[in-house]
Protein backbone atom coordinates (compact mmCIF):
# COMPACT_ATOMS: atom_id res chain seq x y z
CA UNK A 1 0.00 0.00 0.00
CA UNK A 2 3.32 2.49 0.46
CA UNK A 3 4.24 1.52 -2.74
CA UNK A 4 1.27 2.91 -4.16
CA UNK A 5 0.86 5.82 -2.20
CA UNK A 6 4.68 6.49 -3.53
CA UNK A 7 3.53 5.60 -6.89
CA UNK A 8 0.70 8.55 -6.80
CA UNK A 9 3.33 10.97 -5.71
CA UNK A 10 5.49 10.34 -8.19
CA UNK A 11 3.56 10.41 -11.37
CA UNK A 12 1.43 13.33 -12.57
CA UNK A 13 -1.67 12.09 -12.24
CA UNK A 14 -3.38 14.16 -14.99
CA UNK A 15 -1.76 12.86 -17.67
CA UNK A 16 -2.27 9.27 -16.05
CA UNK A 17 -5.61 10.12 -15.85
CA UNK A 18 -6.06 11.53 -19.32
CA UNK A 19 -4.64 8.34 -20.96
CA UNK A 20 -7.59 5.90 -19.37
CA UNK A 21 -9.62 8.50 -20.26
CA UNK A 22 -8.77 8.05 -23.85
CA UNK A 23 -8.94 4.61 -23.46
CA UNK A 24 -12.10 4.26 -22.24
CA UNK A 25 -13.54 6.73 -24.72
CA UNK A 26 -12.92 4.90 -28.02
CA UNK A 27 -13.65 1.34 -26.54
CA UNK A 28 -17.15 2.88 -25.09
CA UNK A 29 -17.63 4.97 -28.30
CA UNK A 30 -17.29 1.88 -30.19
CA UNK A 31 -20.68 0.42 -28.66
CA UNK A 32 -22.41 2.89 -30.68
CA UNK A 33 -19.66 3.48 -33.44
CA UNK A 34 -21.73 1.59 -36.03
CA UNK A 35 -24.92 2.43 -35.05
CA UNK A 36 -25.68 5.03 -38.26
CA UNK A 37 -23.53 2.12 -40.58
CA UNK A 38 -25.46 -0.53 -39.94
CA UNK A 39 -27.40 -0.25 -43.27
CA UNK A 40 -24.29 0.39 -45.14
CA UNK A 41 -23.24 -2.54 -43.62
CA UNK A 42 -26.60 -4.47 -44.41
CA UNK A 43 -26.34 -3.85 -48.27
CA UNK A 44 -22.32 -4.33 -48.48
CA UNK A 45 -22.95 -7.81 -47.10
CA UNK A 46 -26.62 -8.65 -47.84
CA UNK A 47 -27.93 -9.40 -44.19
CA UNK A 48 -30.97 -8.44 -42.14
CA UNK A 49 -31.39 -5.92 -39.43
CA UNK A 50 -31.98 -8.86 -36.81
CA UNK A 51 -28.43 -10.16 -38.42
CA UNK A 52 -26.39 -6.88 -38.06
CA UNK A 53 -27.38 -6.09 -34.84
CA UNK A 54 -25.49 -8.35 -33.74
CA UNK A 55 -22.30 -6.54 -34.35
CA UNK A 56 -23.44 -4.22 -31.20
CA UNK A 57 -24.99 -7.10 -29.64
CA UNK A 58 -21.77 -9.40 -29.72
CA UNK A 59 -20.03 -6.19 -28.71
CA UNK A 60 -21.82 -5.84 -25.80
CA UNK A 61 -21.81 -9.78 -25.48
CA UNK A 62 -18.08 -9.60 -24.88
CA UNK A 63 -18.31 -7.07 -22.48
CA UNK A 64 -20.37 -8.52 -20.54
CA UNK A 65 -18.17 -11.74 -20.03
CA UNK A 66 -15.22 -9.91 -19.48
CA UNK A 67 -16.17 -7.27 -17.29
CA UNK A 68 -16.94 -9.80 -14.33
CA UNK A 69 -13.04 -11.03 -14.77
CA UNK A 70 -11.99 -7.69 -14.78
CA UNK A 71 -12.51 -7.74 -10.99
CA UNK A 72 -9.81 -10.68 -10.89
CA UNK A 73 -7.56 -8.94 -13.15
CA UNK A 74 -7.63 -5.83 -11.36
CA UNK A 75 -5.81 -7.60 -8.36
CA UNK A 76 -3.67 -9.95 -10.29
CA UNK A 77 -1.94 -7.28 -12.31
CA UNK A 78 -0.43 -3.75 -12.23
CA UNK A 79 -2.38 -0.97 -13.74
CA UNK A 80 0.26 -0.39 -16.00
CA UNK A 81 0.49 -4.11 -17.45
CA UNK A 82 -3.70 -4.06 -17.73
CA UNK A 83 -3.89 -1.23 -19.35
CA UNK A 84 -1.32 -1.44 -21.76
CA UNK A 85 -2.47 -4.78 -22.59
CA UNK A 86 -6.10 -3.77 -22.45
CA UNK A 87 -5.04 -0.78 -25.36
CA UNK A 88 -3.17 -3.67 -27.58
CA UNK A 89 -5.77 -6.24 -27.67
CA UNK A 90 -8.23 -3.80 -28.53
CA UNK A 91 -5.88 -2.77 -31.59
CA UNK A 92 -6.01 -5.66 -32.66
CA UNK A 93 -9.63 -5.96 -33.31
CA UNK A 94 -9.44 -2.53 -34.48
CA UNK A 95 -7.45 -3.56 -36.98
CA UNK A 96 -9.17 -7.03 -38.13
CA UNK A 97 -12.47 -4.74 -38.33
CA UNK A 98 -10.47 -2.60 -40.70
CA UNK A 99 -9.69 -5.12 -43.44
CA UNK A 100 -12.89 -7.19 -42.72
CA UNK A 101 -13.98 -8.18 -46.08
CA UNK A 102 -16.65 -10.68 -44.82
CA UNK A 103 -19.46 -10.10 -41.91
CA UNK A 104 -18.00 -13.46 -39.88
CA UNK A 105 -14.46 -11.59 -39.58
CA UNK A 106 -16.07 -7.83 -39.08
CA UNK A 107 -18.07 -9.45 -35.94
CA UNK A 108 -14.82 -11.68 -34.41
CA UNK A 109 -12.63 -8.85 -34.92
CA UNK A 110 -15.74 -6.56 -32.85
CA UNK A 111 -15.40 -9.77 -30.01
CA UNK A 112 -11.78 -9.11 -29.79
CA UNK A 113 -12.24 -4.94 -29.49
CA UNK A 114 -14.46 -5.75 -26.71
CA UNK A 115 -12.33 -8.23 -24.64
CA UNK A 116 -9.90 -5.07 -24.45
CA UNK A 117 -12.92 -2.82 -23.71
CA UNK A 118 -14.39 -4.81 -21.23
CA UNK A 119 -11.12 -4.54 -19.05
CA UNK A 120 -10.54 -0.83 -19.88
CA UNK A 121 -13.67 1.09 -18.55
CA UNK A 122 -13.76 -0.75 -14.83
CA UNK A 123 -10.20 -0.32 -14.51
CA UNK A 124 -10.58 3.43 -14.87
CA UNK A 125 -13.40 3.34 -12.32
CA UNK A 126 -11.11 1.47 -9.87
CA UNK A 127 -8.11 3.76 -10.67
CA UNK A 128 -10.62 6.87 -10.33
CA UNK A 129 -12.27 5.83 -6.98
CA UNK A 130 -8.37 4.50 -5.68
CA UNK A 131 -6.58 8.46 -6.22
CA UNK A 132 -9.16 10.64 -5.45
CA UNK A 133 -10.79 11.06 -2.00
CA UNK A 134 -14.80 10.65 -1.17
CA UNK A 135 -15.68 14.59 -0.90
CA UNK A 136 -13.82 14.64 -4.45
CA UNK A 137 -15.32 11.59 -6.41
CA UNK A 138 -18.16 13.95 -7.80
CA UNK A 139 -16.06 15.86 -9.66
CA UNK A 140 -13.79 13.18 -10.64
CA UNK A 141 -16.64 10.69 -11.93
CA UNK A 142 -17.87 13.37 -13.57
CA UNK A 143 -14.95 13.04 -15.67
CA UNK A 144 -15.60 9.66 -16.29
CA UNK A 145 -19.12 10.59 -16.87
CA UNK A 146 -18.06 12.02 -20.02
CA UNK A 147 -16.27 9.30 -21.59
CA UNK A 148 -19.47 7.05 -20.22
CA UNK A 149 -22.08 9.20 -21.46
CA UNK A 150 -20.29 11.40 -24.15
CA UNK A 151 -18.63 8.56 -25.94
CA UNK A 152 -21.62 6.46 -27.02
CA UNK A 153 -23.40 9.62 -27.68
CA UNK A 154 -20.77 10.64 -29.86
CA UNK A 155 -20.90 7.70 -32.09
CA UNK A 156 -23.66 7.72 -34.20
CA UNK A 157 -22.82 11.37 -35.35
CA UNK A 158 -19.31 10.93 -35.66
CA UNK A 159 -20.08 7.36 -37.53
CA UNK A 160 -22.80 9.54 -39.84
CA UNK A 161 -20.06 12.89 -40.74
CA UNK A 162 -17.62 9.73 -42.02
CA UNK A 163 -19.61 8.34 -43.71
CA UNK A 164 -20.25 11.13 -46.48
CA UNK A 165 -16.58 10.92 -46.74
CA UNK A 166 -15.35 7.13 -46.15
CA UNK A 167 -16.99 3.42 -46.35
CA UNK A 168 -17.98 1.89 -43.09
CA UNK A 169 -14.61 0.71 -42.55
CA UNK A 170 -13.19 4.96 -42.38
CA UNK A 171 -14.43 4.52 -39.14
CA UNK A 172 -11.83 1.71 -37.99
CA UNK A 173 -9.00 3.49 -40.03
CA UNK A 174 -10.03 6.94 -37.35
CA UNK A 175 -10.09 4.84 -34.41
CA UNK A 176 -6.70 3.04 -34.75
CA UNK A 177 -4.05 5.56 -34.45
CA UNK A 178 -5.57 7.33 -31.65
CA UNK A 179 -5.25 3.81 -29.75
CA UNK A 180 -1.74 3.42 -31.04
CA UNK A 181 -1.11 6.91 -29.94
CA UNK A 182 -3.19 6.20 -26.18
CA UNK A 183 -0.76 3.18 -26.12
CA UNK A 184 2.40 4.83 -26.02
CA UNK A 185 1.27 7.57 -23.84
CA UNK A 186 0.30 4.84 -21.38
CA UNK A 187 3.80 3.41 -21.82
CA UNK A 188 5.26 6.69 -20.35
CA UNK A 189 2.86 7.70 -17.72
CA UNK A 190 0.46 4.69 -15.89
CA UNK A 191 1.45 3.44 -13.03
CA UNK A 192 0.10 0.88 -10.35
CA UNK A 193 -2.03 2.45 -8.18
CA UNK A 194 -4.62 -0.26 -7.38
CA UNK A 195 -3.78 -3.26 -4.63
CA UNK A 196 -1.97 -6.07 -5.74
CA UNK A 197 -3.61 -9.37 -3.88
CA UNK A 198 -2.62 -11.84 -6.04
CA UNK A 199 -5.68 -14.33 -6.33
CA UNK A 200 -5.54 -17.57 -7.38
CA UNK A 201 -7.13 -18.54 -10.83
CA UNK A 202 -10.16 -20.04 -10.58
CA UNK A 203 -10.60 -22.23 -13.52
CA UNK A 204 -14.38 -22.81 -12.72
CA UNK A 205 -15.39 -19.41 -11.45
CA UNK A 206 -14.34 -18.39 -15.01
CA UNK A 207 -16.02 -20.47 -17.13
CA UNK A 208 -19.02 -20.72 -14.78
CA UNK A 209 -19.01 -16.67 -15.30
CA UNK A 210 -18.49 -17.01 -19.02
CA UNK A 211 -20.75 -19.10 -19.77
CA UNK A 212 -23.91 -18.08 -17.39
CA UNK A 213 -23.25 -13.79 -18.51
CA UNK A 214 -22.68 -14.88 -21.87
CA UNK A 215 -25.94 -17.48 -22.21
CA UNK A 216 -27.93 -15.12 -20.92
CA UNK A 217 -26.82 -12.44 -23.04
CA UNK A 218 -26.97 -14.61 -26.09
CA UNK A 219 -30.02 -16.19 -25.29
CA UNK A 220 -31.70 -12.37 -24.77
CA UNK A 221 -29.77 -11.05 -27.95
CA UNK A 222 -31.69 -14.44 -30.12
CA UNK A 223 -34.85 -12.85 -29.16
CA UNK A 224 -34.36 -10.58 -31.88
CA UNK A 225 -31.83 -12.36 -34.19
CA UNK A 226 -34.56 -13.83 -36.57
CA UNK A 227 -36.83 -12.72 -39.32
CA UNK A 228 -40.06 -10.56 -38.09
CA UNK A 229 -42.20 -14.03 -39.25
CA UNK A 230 -39.87 -15.73 -36.83
CA UNK A 231 -39.67 -13.75 -33.63
CA UNK A 232 -42.25 -16.13 -31.78
CA UNK A 233 -40.28 -19.54 -32.85
CA UNK A 234 -37.10 -17.97 -31.67
CA UNK A 235 -38.16 -16.81 -28.47
CA UNK A 236 -40.08 -20.08 -27.61
CA UNK A 237 -37.92 -22.30 -28.17
CA UNK A 238 -33.84 -22.29 -28.35
CA UNK A 239 -33.94 -18.24 -27.45
CA UNK A 240 -35.98 -19.46 -24.07
CA UNK A 241 -33.67 -22.71 -23.41
CA UNK A 242 -30.32 -20.76 -23.46
CA UNK A 243 -31.69 -18.09 -21.09
CA UNK A 244 -33.01 -20.82 -18.59
CA UNK A 245 -29.46 -22.78 -19.33
CA UNK A 246 -27.51 -19.24 -18.61
CA UNK A 247 -29.62 -18.12 -15.33
CA UNK A 248 -29.08 -21.94 -14.06
CA UNK A 249 -24.99 -21.87 -14.36
CA UNK A 250 -24.86 -17.89 -13.42
CA UNK A 251 -26.78 -18.93 -10.30
CA UNK A 252 -24.81 -21.75 -9.74
CA UNK A 253 -21.46 -19.29 -10.25
CA UNK A 254 -23.32 -16.83 -7.73
CA UNK A 255 -23.38 -19.88 -4.98
CA UNK A 256 -19.91 -20.59 -5.55
CA UNK A 257 -18.61 -16.81 -5.14
CA UNK A 258 -20.33 -16.85 -2.20
CA UNK A 259 -18.80 -19.84 -0.63
CA UNK A 260 -15.14 -18.77 -1.55
CA UNK A 261 -13.12 -16.72 0.64
CA UNK A 262 -11.39 -14.44 -2.00
CA UNK A 263 -14.14 -14.67 -4.99
CA UNK A 264 -13.74 -13.57 -8.39
CA UNK A 265 -16.42 -11.12 -7.79
CA UNK A 266 -17.58 -10.42 -4.32
CA UNK A 267 -21.46 -10.62 -4.76
CA UNK A 268 -21.67 -9.18 -0.92
CA UNK A 269 -21.67 -5.80 -2.21
CA UNK A 270 -25.29 -6.47 -2.93
CA UNK A 271 -25.74 -6.10 1.06
CA UNK A 272 -25.53 -2.30 0.68
CA UNK A 273 -28.87 -0.58 0.03
CA UNK A 274 -28.30 2.14 -1.83
CA UNK A 275 -24.96 0.27 -4.20
CA UNK A 276 -28.05 -2.44 -5.28
CA UNK A 277 -30.30 0.25 -5.90
CA UNK A 278 -28.20 2.71 -7.71
CA UNK A 279 -27.28 -0.48 -10.13
CA UNK A 280 -31.30 -0.79 -10.64
CA UNK A 281 -31.67 2.55 -11.66
CA UNK A 282 -28.35 3.04 -14.05
CA UNK A 283 -29.33 -0.42 -15.63
CA UNK A 284 -32.75 1.16 -16.31
CA UNK A 285 -31.06 4.70 -17.77
CA UNK A 286 -28.79 2.67 -19.92
CA UNK A 287 -31.55 0.97 -21.66
CA UNK A 288 -33.04 4.19 -22.31
CA UNK A 289 -29.66 5.65 -23.81
CA UNK A 290 -29.11 2.70 -25.90
CA UNK A 291 -32.18 1.70 -26.80
CA UNK A 292 -32.85 5.54 -28.30
CA UNK A 293 -29.63 5.39 -30.46
CA UNK A 294 -30.46 2.22 -32.26
CA UNK A 295 -33.70 2.56 -32.59
CA UNK A 296 -34.05 6.37 -34.07
CA UNK A 297 -30.85 6.13 -36.44
CA UNK A 298 -33.13 3.42 -38.00
CA UNK A 299 -36.36 5.40 -38.26
CA UNK A 300 -34.52 8.18 -39.81
CA UNK A 301 -32.63 6.51 -42.33
CA UNK A 302 -34.74 2.95 -43.05
CA UNK A 303 -37.97 4.63 -42.95
CA UNK A 304 -37.52 8.49 -43.02
CA UNK A 305 -35.01 8.11 -46.02
CA UNK A 306 -32.58 10.26 -44.21
CA UNK A 307 -28.53 10.23 -44.91
CA UNK A 308 -26.20 8.57 -42.20
CA UNK A 309 -24.43 12.35 -42.23
CA UNK A 310 -28.36 13.29 -41.06
CA UNK A 311 -29.21 10.53 -38.66
CA UNK A 312 -26.07 11.51 -36.83
CA UNK A 313 -26.39 15.64 -36.72
CA UNK A 314 -29.61 14.96 -35.40
CA UNK A 315 -28.42 13.06 -32.18
CA UNK A 316 -25.34 15.39 -32.18
CA UNK A 317 -26.52 18.34 -29.93
CA UNK A 318 -27.92 15.80 -27.51
CA UNK A 319 -24.16 14.41 -27.43
CA UNK A 320 -22.56 18.03 -26.82
CA UNK A 321 -25.35 18.25 -24.11
CA UNK A 322 -24.32 15.51 -22.23
CA UNK A 323 -20.49 15.79 -22.76
CA UNK A 324 -21.03 19.93 -21.15
CA UNK A 325 -23.10 18.71 -18.67
CA UNK A 326 -21.02 15.80 -16.79
CA UNK A 327 -18.40 17.55 -15.20
CA UNK A 328 -21.16 19.98 -14.06
CA UNK A 329 -23.02 17.55 -12.71
CA UNK A 330 -20.33 16.00 -11.11
CA UNK A 331 -19.75 18.87 -8.98
CA UNK A 332 -23.26 19.64 -8.48
CA UNK A 333 -23.15 16.04 -6.71
CA UNK A 334 -20.17 17.08 -4.27
CA UNK A 335 -22.65 19.41 -3.16
CA UNK A 336 -25.80 17.46 -3.22
CA UNK A 337 -25.82 14.11 -3.68
CA UNK A 338 -27.76 12.23 -5.74
CA UNK A 339 -31.04 12.04 -4.81
CA UNK A 340 -33.00 15.57 -6.28
CA UNK A 341 -30.60 15.39 -9.46
CA UNK A 342 -31.25 11.83 -10.29
CA UNK A 343 -35.26 12.65 -9.81
CA UNK A 344 -34.93 15.43 -11.64
CA UNK A 345 -33.28 14.12 -14.78
CA UNK A 346 -35.46 10.54 -14.85
CA UNK A 347 -38.84 12.97 -14.96
CA UNK A 348 -36.93 14.59 -17.76
CA UNK A 349 -36.15 11.46 -19.42
CA UNK A 350 -39.52 10.43 -18.76
CA UNK A 351 -41.35 13.42 -20.52
CA UNK A 352 -38.97 13.26 -23.59
CA UNK A 353 -39.35 9.49 -23.94
CA UNK A 354 -43.18 9.81 -24.04
CA UNK A 355 -42.73 12.30 -26.54
CA UNK A 356 -41.25 10.16 -28.86
CA UNK A 357 -44.06 7.87 -29.03
CA UNK A 358 -45.82 10.15 -31.11
CA UNK A 359 -43.41 9.51 -34.32
CA UNK A 360 -44.92 9.77 -37.88
CA UNK A 361 -43.81 9.55 -41.15
CA UNK A 362 -43.42 13.83 -41.13
CA UNK A 363 -42.35 14.09 -37.91
CA UNK A 364 -40.09 17.68 -38.06
CA UNK A 365 -36.26 17.00 -37.89
CA UNK A 366 -36.13 19.66 -35.92
CA UNK A 367 -38.47 18.31 -33.04
CA UNK A 368 -36.42 15.41 -32.98
CA UNK A 369 -33.44 17.47 -32.32
CA UNK A 370 -34.72 19.23 -29.46
CA UNK A 371 -36.57 16.67 -27.30
CA UNK A 372 -33.43 14.60 -28.29
CA UNK A 373 -31.46 17.03 -26.52
CA UNK A 374 -33.66 17.61 -23.73
CA UNK A 375 -33.81 13.62 -23.45
CA UNK A 376 -29.55 13.71 -23.19
CA UNK A 377 -29.79 16.63 -20.37
CA UNK A 378 -32.37 14.58 -18.12
CA UNK A 379 -29.74 11.46 -18.62
CA UNK A 380 -26.48 13.62 -17.50
CA UNK A 381 -27.81 14.25 -14.36
CA UNK A 382 -28.92 10.58 -13.52
CA UNK A 383 -25.94 8.75 -14.98
CA UNK A 384 -22.85 9.65 -12.92
CA UNK A 385 -24.16 10.93 -9.90
CA UNK A 386 -26.16 7.79 -9.25
CA UNK A 387 -23.30 5.58 -10.08
CA UNK A 388 -21.39 7.31 -7.61
CA UNK A 389 -23.27 7.20 -4.98
CA UNK A 390 -23.44 3.39 -5.10
CA UNK A 391 -20.01 2.69 -5.43
CA UNK A 392 -19.04 5.46 -1.96
CA UNK A 393 -21.13 2.73 -0.10
CA UNK A 394 -18.73 0.45 -0.15
CA UNK A 395 -15.01 0.01 1.14
CA UNK A 396 -12.20 0.61 -0.07
CA UNK A 397 -11.18 -3.21 -0.55
CA UNK A 398 -14.62 -4.09 -2.92
CA UNK A 399 -13.76 -1.05 -4.97
CA UNK A 400 -12.56 -3.41 -7.71
CA UNK A 401 -15.48 -5.52 -7.18
CA UNK A 402 -18.05 -2.70 -6.78
CA UNK A 403 -17.40 -1.21 -10.33
CA UNK A 404 -16.82 -4.81 -12.20
CA UNK A 405 -20.32 -5.50 -10.73
CA UNK A 406 -21.64 -2.02 -11.60
CA UNK A 407 -20.18 -2.38 -15.11
CA UNK A 408 -21.34 -5.86 -15.96
CA UNK A 409 -24.85 -4.99 -14.77
CA UNK A 410 -24.59 -2.15 -17.28
CA UNK A 411 -23.72 -4.60 -20.10
CA UNK A 412 -25.87 -6.83 -19.54
CA UNK A 413 -28.75 -4.33 -19.36
CA UNK A 414 -27.75 -2.04 -22.89
CA UNK A 415 -27.44 -6.10 -24.29
CA UNK A 416 -31.01 -7.35 -22.88
CA UNK A 417 -32.60 -3.80 -23.17
CA UNK A 418 -31.38 -3.14 -27.30
CA UNK A 419 -32.25 -7.39 -28.15
CA UNK A 420 -35.86 -6.98 -26.13
CA UNK A 421 -36.57 -3.34 -27.98
CA UNK A 422 -35.12 -4.61 -31.24
CA UNK A 423 -37.47 -7.92 -31.47
CA UNK A 424 -40.65 -5.72 -29.79
CA UNK A 425 -40.35 -3.83 -32.55
CA UNK A 426 -39.98 -7.00 -35.52
CA UNK A 427 -42.73 -8.27 -33.60
CA UNK A 428 -44.65 -5.08 -33.56
CA UNK A 429 -44.24 -4.85 -37.57
CA UNK A 430 -44.81 -8.25 -38.54
CA UNK A 431 -48.41 -8.20 -36.45
CA UNK A 432 -49.39 -4.49 -37.76
CA UNK A 433 -52.76 -4.67 -39.41
CA UNK A 434 -53.37 -1.94 -41.51
CA UNK A 435 -56.56 0.24 -41.83
CA UNK A 436 -57.94 -0.75 -45.07
CA UNK A 437 -59.78 2.65 -45.67
CA UNK A 438 -56.84 4.45 -45.60
CA UNK A 439 -55.58 2.82 -48.91
CA UNK A 440 -58.68 3.25 -50.96
CA UNK A 441 -57.42 5.30 -54.14
CA UNK A 442 -53.89 4.72 -53.64
CA UNK A 443 -52.40 2.05 -56.43
CA UNK A 444 -50.69 -1.02 -55.64
CA UNK A 445 -47.08 0.62 -55.25
CA UNK A 446 -48.42 3.59 -53.46
CA UNK A 447 -50.13 1.36 -50.70
CA UNK A 448 -47.44 -1.23 -50.38
CA UNK A 449 -45.08 1.86 -48.74
CA UNK A 450 -47.93 3.24 -46.87
CA UNK A 451 -48.30 -0.09 -45.25
CA UNK A 452 -44.63 -0.59 -44.68
CA UNK A 453 -44.36 3.06 -43.50
CA UNK A 454 -47.29 2.79 -40.71
CA UNK A 455 -46.12 -0.59 -39.74
CA UNK A 456 -42.49 0.58 -39.35
CA UNK A 457 -44.15 3.95 -37.18
CA UNK A 458 -46.08 1.33 -34.72
CA UNK A 459 -42.90 -0.75 -34.30
CA UNK A 460 -41.10 2.79 -33.14
CA UNK A 461 -44.40 4.03 -31.06
CA UNK A 462 -44.72 0.73 -29.09
CA UNK A 463 -40.92 0.50 -28.24
CA UNK A 464 -40.95 4.04 -26.76
CA UNK A 465 -43.92 3.34 -24.93
CA UNK A 466 -42.33 0.60 -23.29
CA UNK A 467 -39.11 3.33 -22.96
CA UNK A 468 -41.40 5.53 -21.15
CA UNK A 469 -42.72 2.69 -18.58
CA UNK A 470 -39.19 2.00 -17.41
CA UNK A 471 -37.98 5.33 -16.77
CA UNK A 472 -41.17 5.71 -14.48
CA UNK A 473 -39.96 2.43 -12.77
CA UNK A 474 -36.39 4.67 -12.34
CA UNK A 475 -38.12 7.93 -11.62
CA UNK A 476 -39.63 6.12 -8.63
CA UNK A 477 -36.91 4.09 -7.42
CA UNK A 478 -34.68 7.25 -7.27
CA UNK A 479 -36.76 8.75 -4.51
CA UNK A 480 -35.24 5.81 -2.19
CA UNK A 481 -31.59 7.44 -3.19
CA UNK A 482 -29.97 8.95 -0.19
CA UNK A 483 -28.95 12.65 -0.04
CA UNK A 484 -25.66 14.21 1.10
CA UNK A 485 -25.56 12.93 4.87
CA UNK A 486 -25.68 9.46 3.65
CA UNK A 487 -22.34 10.23 1.83
CA UNK A 488 -21.22 11.66 4.68
CA UNK A 489 -21.95 8.90 7.24
CA UNK A 490 -20.45 6.49 4.45
CA UNK A 491 -16.95 8.59 4.06
CA UNK A 492 -16.67 7.88 8.42
CA UNK A 493 -17.46 4.10 7.88
CA UNK A 494 -14.97 3.81 5.76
Amino acid sequence: MNQQTSNLEEVKRAPMVAVMLIGAFVGLLNETLLATALPSIMADFGILETQVQWLTTAFLLTNGIMIPISAFLIERFTTRQLFITALSIFALGTFVASISHSFELLLAARVIQAAGSGIMLPLMMTVMLAIFPVEKRGAAMGMAGIVISFAPAIGPTLSGWLLEFFSWRGLFYVVLPIVIIAIIVAAIYVKNVTKQTFPKIDILSILLSSFGFGGLLYGFSSIGGHGPGEVSSGINGTALTIIIIGAIILTLFIIRQMKMNKPMLEFRVFKYPIYSLSLIITAIVLMALIGAETILPLYMQNTRDFSPLDSGLMLLPGAIVMGIMSPITGMLFDKFGAKWLAASGLTIVTATTFLFTNLSLDTAFSYLVIIYAIRMFGLSLVMMPVMTAGLNQLPVEWHPHGTAMANTMQQVSASIGTAILISLMTTTVANYQPDQTQLEGLTEQEAMAQVAGNAAISGYTTVFWLATILSIVGLVLSFFLKTKKNELANEKAA
